[in-house]
């Protein structure tokens, strides 16, 4: 599962790929904002992440894409 989490006053957006299915996911986003917690996830490669949970501005969740490599004709 593709994470992409944006956070308050940060110009960039976060990027993880991740285990968890999309309801773990979006049960953690909505405890984390709920309670004024920490959004906890772990990515792919066991490294955890943490997030306070008023620092959050969006999270998008999608699959991953394969990366394209070559020129394809448009």
């Amino acid at each position: 599962m593709e994470i992409k989490i944006g956070i308050q006053h940060t110009a960039r957006e976060l990027n993880l790929e991740s285990n968890l299915s999309a309801e773990e996911v979006e049960a953690a986003v909505a405890a984390a904002l709920k309670d004024g917690g920490v959004l906890a996830l772990t990515d792919d490669k066991d490294r955890k992440v943490l997030i306070p949970g008023e620092k959050i501005a969006y999270v998008e969740l999608g699959e991953p894409t394969g990366r394209k490599v070559g020129f394809g004709a448009i």
